[in-house]
Parts: C-alpha cells; sequence; structure tokens
C-alpha cells in the first residue's frame, strides 16, 4: 500500500501522507513553511474548532448549508476541540501572516472528517463536504483568523490567567490573618524606613494582583468584539445578512463569553488594537508579579547574611558546589516568565502596528506570543502560589531586631523635636554606633523618660 495518497487544490495535485486527515494545502504550507518549530498553539485550533462549529450552525439556521452537512460538520469539529486529532495540525507559526494555511488546515481536517463520519454512518451525501465551499462557507482567512485569536485570548484570560491570579490573592489574603500584629521595619531606596506591619506589607502584594485582575476584565470587551462575517476586506462578501450577529451568538453560546459582532469590521480586519490592550493588561500583571517575587526573595535572603525576615519553602539544593545552599527558585522562575511576557508585548505591538490598508498580517506571531504569555504567567503564578507563596513563614524575631535597630525610627520624634534636630540624633546614633534614646538624651533634646513615652515603633503603622 502506498504511504501517500493524492490530493488537489486550486493549483494542482499534491502528495499527501496517507493517513493525514489534511489536504493540498495543508501540505503546501508544511512543506514550504520550514521554519522554526514553532507551531499553531492549541488555543488557535481549538478557537477555530468552535468558530467552524458557530458558523455551520449559522448557515444552517441562515439556509446556506444543508441540516446534513451542518451536524456532521459540527460533529467533527466536536471531535478537533476534544484534541483527538491534534496531530493533524502541523503548521508552523511562521507563515502566511494572515493565517489562511491554518485556516484551510482546520478546514480540510474538518471536512475529511465529516466525510469519515458520514461514511461510518452511512449517510449518503449528495456530493462530499468541501473544506472551501461547506466548511468555509461565508468565511474567509481575513476574518476567521482574527477571530479564533479574540475567541482564544478571552477563553484563556478567563479560564487560565484569573483563577491562577485569584488562587494567589487568597494565599496573600490568608498570610495577612496569620500575621495579624506583626511589625517590621518598612524600606524605601533599598534602605531602611518607618514601621510597617506585615500584614500591611502583604496586602500590598495582594493588592498587586487583585488590580493585575481588575486590568484583564477591563480589557476583555474590545477582545469579544468578533471579525466573523467581514469576510475578505471587511464587506461581508459571500457572507448572508445576519451571519455575522447569528454566529456571534453562537460562539457565546459554546464559549459562555460575551462575544458580539464588531460593528466595524473594516477596523477588525486590519487593527489588533484590542490584543495590544488585552496583552498589555497581561503585561501589567506580569510586572507586579515581577515586583511581589523580587520582594519575597530578598527578604528571604541569608539566610545568615541578608535580611532573612521570612522563611520560604526549601524545595531543592541550590548548588552542585556548595552543599547545604537553597535558593529562591520559584521567584527567579517567575521573573523569568515575566521577562518573556515583556518580551512577547514588544513583539505584539510591533506586529500590530504593521496592518496595511484592509489587514494586518502580523497575526500568527502575535496569536503565537499573546497565548504564551497568558499559558506561561498562569503556570508561574499557580507555580509560584503552590510551591512558595502558601510556606512563607514570618522570622518574628529577625524582623523585631531589625525594626527596633532601625534610625528611621527617629521618624517618630519630628513632632517633639523637629526634623533637623532628629536628623542630628540619627547622624549620631550611626556615626558612633549606639541608640536612638542615647543619642537624643546626649545631645540633650529629651530626658530618658520623655524618650520613652514618645518612642513607640509598634504604634507607628
Amino acid at each position: 500500500m502506498s504511504d501517500y495518497r493524492i490530493e488537489h487544490d486550486s493549483m494542482g495535485e499534491m502528495r499527501v501522507p496517507a493517513d493525514a486527515l489534511w489536504g493540498a494545502q495543508t501540505q503546501r504550507s508544511y512543506e514550504n513553511f520550514r521554519i522554526g518549530t514553532e507551531t499553531q498553539p492549541e488555543g488557535i485550533i481549538r478557537a477555530f474548532a468552535l468558530l467552524k462549529k458557530a458558523a455551520a450552525q449559522a448557515n444552517v439556521s441562515l439556509g446556506t448549508l444543508s441540516a446534513q452537512m451542518g451536524e456532521l460538520i459540527c460533529d467533527a469539529c466536536d471531535e478537533v476541540y476534544a484534541g483527538v486529532w491534534d496531530d493533524e495540525f502541523p503548521l508552523k507559526v511562521w507563515q502566511t501572516g494572515s493565517g489562511t494555511q491554518s485556516n484551510m488546515n482546520v478546514n480540510e481536517v474538518v471536512a475529511t472528517r465529516a466525510n469519515q463520519l458520514a461514511a461510518e454512518r452511512g449517510i449518503d451525501l449528495p456530493t462530499p463536504i468541501h473544506p472551501n465551499d461547506h466548511v468555509n462557507r461565508s468565511q474567509s482567512s481575513n476574518d476567521t483568523f482574527p477571530t479564533a485569536m479574540h475567541v482564544a485570548a478571552v477563553v484563556a484570560v478567563r479560564e487560565q490567567l484569573i483563577p491562577a491570579a485569584r488562587q494567589l490573592v487568597g494565599t496573600f489574603r490568608r498570610l495577612e490573618r496569620e500575621n495579624e500584629g506583626v511589625v517590621k521595619s518598612g524600606r524605601t531606596h533599598l534602605q531602611d524606613a518607618v514601621p510597617i506591619s506585615f500584614p500591611q506589607e502583604i496586602s500590598g502584594w495582594r493588592g498587586l494582583v487583585e488590580c493585575g485582575i481588575e486590568m484583564l476584565e477591563a480589557s476583555l470587551a474590545p477582545q469579544c468584539r468578533l471579525a466573523l462575517g467581514g469576510t475578505a476586506v471587511g464587506t461581508g462578501l459571500n457572507a448572508p445578512d445576519g451571519f455575522d450577529v447569528l454566529v456571534a451568538e453562537r460562539l457565546a453560546e459554546l464559549t459562555g463569553q460575551p462575544f458580539v459582532t464588531d460593528p466595524n469590521k473594516f477596523h477588525a480586519l486590519t487593527s489588533k488594537d484590542a490584543l495590544v490592550f488585552g496583552h498589555g493588561a497581561v503585561k501589567a500583571l506580569a510586572a507586579n508579579m515581577m515586583k511581589i517575587a523580587n520582594d519575597v526573595r530578598w527578604l528571604a535572603s541569608g539566610p545568615r547574611l541578608g535580611l532573612g525576615e521570612i522563611r520560604i519553602p526549601e524545595n531543592e539544593p541550590g548548588s552542585s558546589i556548595m552543599p547545604g545552599k537553597v535558593n529562591p527558585t520559584q521567584c527567579e522562575a517567575v521573573t523569568m516568565v515575566a521577562v518573556q511576557v515583556m518580551g512577547n508585548d514588544a513583539a505584539i505591538g510591533f506586529a500590530a502596528s504593521q496592518g496595511n490598508f484592509e489587514l494586518n498580517v502580523f497575526m500568527p506571531v502575535i496569536a503565537y506570543d499573546y497565548l504564551q504569555s497568558v499559558r506561561l504567567l498562569a503556570d508561574a503564578i499557580r507555580s509560584f502560589d503552590e510551591h512558595c507563596a502558601t510556606g512563607i513563614v514570618a522570622d518574628r524575631e529577625r524582623m523585631h531586631h531589625n525594626l527596633h535597630d532601625s534610625l528611621m525610627l527617629v521618624t517618630c520624634l519630628n513632632p517633639h523635636i523637629g526634623y533637623e534636630n532628629a536628623a542630628r540624633v540619627a547622624h549620631k546614633a550611626y556615626g558612633e554606633g549606639i541608640s536612638l534614646r542615647e543619642a537624643c538624651v546626649g545631645l540633650g533634646y529629651l530626658t530618658k523618660e520623655q524618650f520613652d513615652a514618645v518612642f513607640r515603633p509598634e504604634e507607628m503603622v
């Protein structure tokens, strides 16, 4: 038996692996774009499966596709969505900038599988289901790929990133309760500052994540506007009246997300501003996670020669040469992911700026980078929460020592002796290696009894 079969498209015949569900157009792309190892993200393929199902349902409702064909296409799409045919989508990110070949990859796989289902069920179709004429009916790659991008982005943020972030928020709330009453030295400019309670410091971390969630939520509405129905250049050529509205309603039903048709298809096809805005929110959360991870590893630095004010879980040996060394590896993973997200944001911004006339032709790289950012950041937040944040323990003795050794406690003397005199007290204490109490009394600003009456660090928070 031959290991290939002959398929054809508008350009002629192509040899296709005998057991592959894809056809000639997919094969052309597979052979012509041997660039890198990055293939279309799983999220894009899943989104396309939903899109093709919604389009088939809309076409049946509008009378442009038979109910029999529509059912077979929908069943094939369900299998693609479930991951049954993941190996049938081998095309690289680095292909045509409109994503045409990936759209056709889905069309061909769905058509082939739908025809197989018809044969398995003994259904005698008047004509075989065709990738273009039936699966791609009322559509163009130019409106399906941007639609798949928006669907994949919204679903990924809703189902992956926001839940991971909320999980971390819950951990921080617990840590705030557990550390009630713990007071420590604050720090600004990496220098000692006035006191802060540890729960207050943790609440700052919680706020960084909560604000990130708010920004993500705010960015979703523009991404819920879909290009589908604009077809090639935004005019809706070859799409029946009402197709755009109906297919958006179907996608909303299938995903549980508030998708609507974009009222301006010319904008929807050429602009990727909604994804730039959305990824900006992803980047904002990544930047906040960078800050949290840095705080945690600074506070856990040591164990003897650093700040050492908190202890974090010891997950693995930290050195191949230094016995007993343990590193803040979860923090490091978060910071590396944050850097990757920031790099992706720059790439997405550049790519989105390159729309020409009626189409942006940088869509596959935008989709790849966006979904990579969401996946990595969600995974990193969840890992940081489970393997680091949940195990944060305050070293209360070290916090107490550092608090009472801080020269910035002199700030509480300002109302009593004035800013300049308080500064002299701090400089004298630091220069002579004595306590603030000794320096203040020695300069004659307060008596010992007066100093003790106003110097209460735990009340400064």
